[in-house]
């Protein structure tokens, strides 16, 4: 951070206004945004430090349970753990984001083929729901939502077979995020509320 010489404040283009010619109007807002984030800060560390740790006692406890029984250890995606009167619950959930390889080009090549040997009489929405998955973004990726869809279509096509199979070999996983959220309930029969630690949300 630049350090701003006394009697001067900066602006939001970076330049430095001695502090006489800012309102008092200015320098109240100031003051009040940089005391709030000052409290935010260290909240937000807070609250990621209770996330770890969660997870890492969560985590550890569920490898006692698989040794309790003598069970060969998983890769763990998605779990709940429940107090014993059942009020209380942790959730865990994982979500894997999903990108493509290079294989997808060749996939992209069997589906072009695939567009240009149907026929007129194929169904136009089918067809351009196919072309149009392959759009890509800003940033020249195309999207696994549009993507994997494709694989659930029933088409009697050898070109298509191949181009989904090449599909479900370019899959690679590109990061998994843990998510892990706390809930409670006034009786065992009651809706599940979930305790919110988004300020946002609150």
């Amino acid at each position: 951070m630049d350090i701003v010489p006394d009697g001067f404040m900066k602006n939001s283009k970076g330049h430095l206004v001695p502090v006489e010619q800012v309102s008092d109007y200015d320098k109240v807002k100031d003051d009040l945004v940089r005391a709030l984030i000052s409290k935010a800060v260290p909240i937000q560390d807070t609250v990621k430090d209770f996330k770890d740790h969660a997870l890492g006692d969560v985590y550890a406890f569920m490898e006692l349970a698989f040794e309790k029984y003598g069970a060969k250890q998983r890769e763990l995606k998605n779990f709940r753990l429940k107090s014993f009167d059942g009020s209380l619950m942790v959730e865990v959930t994982v979500n894997d984001f999903l990108t493509f390889d290079e294989q997808l080009q060749a996939a992209k090549s069997l589906v072009d083929e695939c567009l240009t040997s149907w026929t007129e009489d194929a169904r136009p929405e089918i067809r351009s729901f196919v072309s149009q998955a392959f759009d890509v973004d800003k940033e020249g990726n195309v999207s696994p939502a549009k993507i994997l869809p494709l694989m659930r279509l029933e088409i009697n096509d050898d070109s298509w077979n191949r181009a989904m199979k090449a599909v479900k070999e370019s899959l690679t996983i590109q990061y998994s995020k843990k998510y892990i959220r706390f809930k409670r309930r006034i009786g065992t029969e009651e809706k599940w509320e979930s305790i919110i630690l988004d300020i946002a949300k609150l």
